[in-house]
């Protein structure tokens, strides 16, 4: 009888909430929860029967019965957190972005493998049934070969500088935000890195990315296209246009169908896998594969650290910096529109 792995989760917010419910789904309970909060833990605790509610945040990592944690606390916290959960031997499914900037990434890869533990960002893109099924039918020529990606993700937002979407102390921006998933869904479809990146963006009042245009492309010629909004709603729809026709993914990343529309004739069919609402029962069911059998290759990780190398890059290119990134010596262009938010 296989030994029963259990979870803890740090926060409790949304994804907490929909986190306890797929373990739920499984037929499991959460182990344990702590928060920065300590009562929102303990109503946390009671509404899911928890068995552990912890005093303070690094007694989780410290407990001997947790294998998993699950962190949900806010992006710039996430390598704090991912060093404290590894160096006790944990294995980690950390929601996205699951670190600032590659450097952080990289730091926390070299501490999983030092220690023979699995890390992963909870990427949907990764889990759901949908894409696999997807993925697979590519490798079999299905589709031919992709040759463009057109992916549009926007959200919109209130103006309130305040909440996290565009607060530069919570690493707010659409990049982080939105755009990792955009960038995902492309790097998942294309035979390699892209190596030639062009971007743009407009900054909110506190200086966070808003808005971005990106054009993509690998040294294989494969191009993608993506257009992030924090305060412009857009269809969440990815285009991958392939050599025998078209895919067309609707409200990724949770999606469960596509529409394959045929090159020659037009005839359009549908592919369906998966349902949307069990994403973090797919999520969590990878993680534990991965756990039990040493490879966690389904994880991805390794494309995980491509997309963030994208990212960091661009960022860079717009002079654009957290103040954690800052403190560690980076430029501080991001600071002075900040600092001046509410100045003028």
């Amino acid at each position: 009888m296989e030994k029963q792995l259990n979870w803890a989760v740090l926060g409790t917010g949304v994804i907490a909430n929909e986190m306890a419910q797929a373990l739920g789904k499984m037929g499991k309970r959460l182990y344990g929860v702590a928060n920065r909060t300590h009562a929102k833990a303990v109503d946390f605790g009671a509404k899911y029967g928890v068995e552990k509610v912890y005093d303070r945040i690094g007694d989780l990592f410290a407990d001997p019965k947790v294998d998993i944690v699950y962190l949900t606390t806010p992006h710039n916290t996430h390598i704090r957190f991912l060093k404290e959960a590894l160096k006790n031997g944990k294995h980690v499914l950390c929601e996205k972005s699951i670190t600032l900037n590659s450097e952080e990434l990289k730091e926390a890869m070299t501490l999983a493998e030092e220690k023979g533990v699995v890390l992963a960002e909870a990427m949907t893109i990764w889990h759901m049934p949908l894409y696999k099924k997807l993925w697979a039918m590519q490798r079999d020529g299905a589709f031919g070969r992709v040759q463009m990606i057109q992916i549009n993700f926007g959200s919109f937002k209130e103006y309130d500088m305040q909440n996290r979407f565009f607060n530069r102390n919570l690493a707010g921006g659409a990049l982080l935000d939105i755009g990792v998933y955009a960038l995902s869904l492309a790097r998942s479809f294309l035979e390699s890195c892209p190596d030639q990146v062009k971007s743009q963006r407009k900054q909110a009042p506190t200086g966070v990315d808003e808005q971005a245009g990106i054009l993509l492309m690998n040294p294989q010629g494969q191009m993608a296209g993506i257009t992030l909004s924090l305060h412009s709603k857009q269809p969440k729809r990815a285009v991958i246009s392939c050599e025998k026709g078209y895919l067309e993914i609707s409200d990724y990343p949770r999606a469960d169908s596509a529409i394959f529309v045929d090159a020659l004739n037009g005839t359009r069919t549908r592919i369906e896998a998966g349902k949307t609402a069990d994403a973090l029962v797919y999520e969590m069911q990878d993680m534990e594969e991965a756990v039990r059998s040493g490879d966690a290759s389904g994880m991805k990780l390794s494309l995980t650290a491509d997309v963030m190398a994208l990212m960091t890059g661009m960022r860079e290119e717009w002079g654009f910096f957290y103040p954690e990134e800052e403190e560690k010596g980076l430029s501080k262009p991001g600071r002075e529109a900040y600092n001046n938010f509410g100045k003028s």
